[in-house]
């Protein structure tokens, strides 16, 4: 978690110098560091939408990891990081949608050019300052329309949903322009937008 000069979380991250990076060899560290900090998302490595060999339900952490890793070593678009100060405060999971698991069942696996924003993580000490829905979200359609998207997809909830919140909210797409196409279960609400 990012600390102040005196050693103690911030109250609101300065969102005015956030930077934002493509996961890479090169950023892996960055992206390592945030996931196995205090209250990090280690325990998934947000592998649950993307294929694994083997039962799912008997995979370690460890495994998820290695897994992910791989994933980053082979150039696979994984996602983006938000940064302040040097400091990795966020992460979005933007990338191709053949990349991932089948997300819903309507899924037309001959479409192509469609990335899938899945998941979003910020430190609980900075929640709630408009991090994910201002500016990890923006990030993460620039990033996806800047690599070629024609179709971004996303499958967020209702603010009131007891799962899948790391998803985003139905909310914040929609104020960036995303409509509704369908529902994958009886939570996730599939929306695109189309550039």
């Amino acid at each position: 978690m990012p600390r102040s000069s005196s050693g103690s979380p911030p109250e609101k991250a300065d969102l005015a110098n956030v930077r934002f990076t493509e996961v890479t060899r090169q950023t892996r560290a960055d992206f390592e560091g945030l996931f196995e900090a205090q209250g990090g998302p280690k325990y998934c490595w947000c592998m649950a939408w993307r294929p694994l060999p083997g039962r799912r339900e008997h995979v370690q952490h460890a495994e998820l990891k290695r897994a992910m890793m791989a994933l980053v070593e082979a150039g696979t678009p994984v996602g983006i990081l938000a940064q302040i100060d040097g400091k990795t405060v966020g992460w979005c999971s933007v990338a191709p949608r053949q990349t991932y698991r089948k997300l819903t069942s309507q899924q037309d696996d001959d479409e192509t050019g469609i990335w899938s924003i899945v998941c979003f993580y910020v430190p609980r000490a900075l929640r709630g300052g408009g991090l994910a829905a201002a500016l990890l979200l923006d990030a993460a359609i620039d990033h996806a329309f800047a690599k070629g998207a024609g179709v971004i997809e996303a499958y967020p909830v209702d603010e009131a949903s007891p799962s899948y919140r790391f998803m985003g909210f139905r909310d914040m797409f929609i104020a960036r322009g995303f409509h509704e196409v369908g529902m994958a279960g009886s939570r996730r609400h599939v929306m695109r937008l189309e550039r």
